[in-house]
């Protein structure tokens, strides 16, 4: 399963030199991953209240090749690449064009109001089947 996100760097992105500031990579695929959630039909407010579930990156491991810069049109593809009852690793890569600029291996995870592990809830799994 394969998700793409558009977006656009505004220059509140950028740093002093025109590049978008290296944290920000982090902002663009945390909304890649929301709208991915969001249109697998997902409410995660709604999950929070009503199964007590939410989402919680546990790990992240990123590479940077290319800068993007200023009115830049960026693309954040995102796949997944493992699946287990509580966790999944995804990989998103952020692209202008053809070239990857951005690439993230990032490993969500399931947890309950305690912080606890939990299961990811069955709508979930069943989008990702």
């Amino acid at each position: 399963m394969s998700h793409r996100f558009e977006l656009r760097v505004y220059y509140e992105d950028t740093d002093l030199a025109g590049f978008v500031y290296y944290a920000n990579y982090f902002k663009f695929i945390e909304r890649a991953r929301s709208e991915w959630v969001r249109e697998m039909g997902v409410d995660q407010a709604a999950m929070k209240a009503e199964q007590g579930v939410v989402f919680a990156v546990r790990r992240v491991e990123a590479d940077y090749f290319m800068p993007a810069q200023y009115d830049d049109k960026l693309v954040v593809r995102t796949d997944v690449q493992k699946q287990t009852g509580a966790r999944l690793v995804l990989k998103q890569t952020v692209l202008r064009g053809e070239d990857p600029l951005f690439e993230a291996l990032v490993t969500i995870v399931a947890i309950a109001a305690n912080g606890a592990a939990a299961r990811l809830p069955a709508n979930i799994r069943r989008g990702l089947a």
